[in-house]
């Protein structure tokens, strides 16, 4: 999401790099890049207005004038100001008696019905007992989606369909799930497709009736600065406690989401970062600071790992591997756990210095999606001998796999070329050995 501004404050970063000393022009002519980034990525005037003038009253100050290297110093600074302008992380409001209400509020399309199930999902792998209550009766299958979702992530629901006012089914739904021993519940209200009082009264009723312990506004990224409207509006007549950003994983400028929080004073506590049901994670802004700042995010990337791998199959491959028994079944189920934490793309911006890498290197994300399921198509089409000892893979047994696969002999030869090359690698790693991989120590 945060592409263009990240790219345009790491060019303004490395001209000042290669100054020496920095004088006070340099910085001035550097944080007016800085300011025209921000308001590039739709980043509120204000908003940019206050986070320059932070940035450039520390910056011509001692502690950038004494340093040793003057460039280091304004990019802690800009990325420590960029962490104090996004807010402290977020943490939900569950202490208390059970069950707690989380009140799901935003315009239609914001993807609240998802983010329901993404919540849900999430505070029962940190062992709450989550339930869903269908308070959304204008939208158009709104109750069917989140009766379809939670049944799908076997969670607890409660609708009554679309004839009943919204705020008799949240309290009926709430009290079905003390009922039923739940400890959270989390109501998916509706929305329109823009602020009006009619929907901002019924909000205010559901909220006056179920007293929840959290008013969350879903607010999509790529709605631009309009979102800041849209946060201050919800803000002011239901008095939200946090916000969840969906869609951070699409092309929008991003600038949005520094706003929001500003803007409304409330944290950002989840971000919706794709459209399967796990793409949903706890708002850091450290992390996602360090993001913009081209740093990486490598904590993330450890915890996605971390769910996405399983610890006994992983020390299983090790072995394999450091035997040189490492085989295309096995090669094929390293691929979909690689698949299982994100896009190519995000993942390259997770890993320190390789966000310009990718720009480079014009790594396109459905194109590799497009490989991945190629190689998959060709491996599910052979044998579990085949698999295991791709050497029986003759002129004829790759003609029937390229046949059932839908790809050519040449691909098979070119998945069959690097297989045998990362054989190789893992053979020499097993012997202690520093493998000689093309391009390096030249």
């Amino acid at each position: 999401m945060f592409d263009s501004l990240s790219d345009r404050l790491q060019d303004v970063f490395d001209n000042l790099g290669r100054k020496g000393k920095l004088t006070e022009e340099d910085v001035a002519t550097a944080l007016r890049e800085v300011r025209m980034a921000l308001l590039e990525a739709d980043v509120n005037l204000k908003v940019a207005k206050d986070f320059i003038r932070r940035v450039q009253e520390r910056a011509i100050g001692a502690e950038v004038q004494k340093s040793l290297k003057p460039s280091q110093q304004v990019i802690k600074i800009v990325h420590e100001e960029l962490i104090q302008t996004l807010g402290q992380p977020g943490r939900l409001n569950l202490g208390g008696p059970s069950p707690r209400v989380i009140m799901l509020v935003g315009l239609q399309g914001s993807g609240k019905t998802t983010t329901a199930a993404k919540l849900a999902l999430m505070l029962r792998r940190d062992g709450r007992r989550p339930w869903m209550v269908a308070g959304d009766t204008y939208r158009p299958a709104a109750v069917d989606q989140l009766v379809t979702l939670a049944k799908q992530l076997d969670i607890p629901y409660y609708e009554e369909g679309t004839r009943a006012a919204p705020p008799d089914i949240c309290v009926r739904g709430v009290q079905a799930a003390k009922d039923a021993g739940a400890s959270v519940v989390i109501l998916d209200t509706a929305g329109r497709l823009q602020i009006d009082d009619q929907m901002m009264s019924e909000l205010e009723a559901i909220r006056d009736r179920t007293q929840p312990a959290e008013v969350l506004l879903v607010a999509d990224a790529m709605t631009g600065q309009e979102a800041v409207r849209i946060a201050e509006g919800f803000n002011e007549r239901v008095g939200l406690t946090g916000l969840i950003l969906t869609k951070v994983d699409g092309d929008a400028r991003g600038g949005a989401a520094i706003s929001m929080r500003e803007v409304t004073g409330v944290p950002i506590k989840f971000m919706g970062t794709g459209e399967k049901i796990d793409g949903f994670e706890p708002f850091h802004p450290d992390r996602l600071a360090s993001r913009i700042l081209g740093m990486g995010d490598m904590m993330t990337l450890i915890e996605r790992a971390e769910q996405a791998f399983d610890q006994r199959e992983a020390e299983i491959l090790q072995r394999k591997m450091l035997k040189n028994q490492f085989t295309l079944e096995d090669f094929l189920k390293q691929l979909q756990q690689v698949k299982k934490m994100g896009s190519i793309g995000q993942i390259l911006n997770m890993v320190p210095g390789m966000g310009r890498l990718r720009q480079q290197i014009n790594i396109d994300d459905e194109d590799a999606q497009r490989q991945l399921k190629k190689v998959e198509a060709i491996i599910y089409s052979m044998t579990p001998s085949e698999r295991r000892n791709p050497k029986l893979l003759n002129a004829s047994r790759k003609r029937r796999v390229a046949a059932g696969s839908g790809t050519s002999v040449e691909d098979i030869n070119a998945l069959l070329k690097q297989f045998r090359e990362m054989q190789r690698m893992m053979k020499m790693l097993g012997k202690g050995q520093m493998p000689k991989i093309p391009g390096m120590f030249r």
